[in-house]
């Protein structure tokens, strides 16, 4: 089995990021698990983000992530 695993903020999540995973899929076959590490609360440059973690979070598992977990605040 394949693992990638995706750094991101998902700030807002868009068409881009979903046809990220739908390439993702379409390499590495259906049995590769997609793990995105995204930001909490706050983005990276410090700003609060446009829609809360656990709406970016479920964006990102529709669109095909198998696991989201969260970047720790000092990351």
């Amino acid at each position: 089995m394949r693992i990638a695993v995706i750094i991101a903020e998902y700030n807002p999540f868009h068409n881009g990021h979903a046809w990220l995973f739908a390439q993702l899929r379409h390499r590495l076959g259906d049995d590769a698990c997609i793990l995105c590490l995204m930001s909490g609360q706050f983005v990276q440059r410090g700003e609060p983000a446009m829609a809360d973690k656990w709406t970016r979070a479920r964006a990102a598992l529709l669109a095909g992530a198998d696991v989201v977990l969260e970047l720790p605040f000092l990351y």
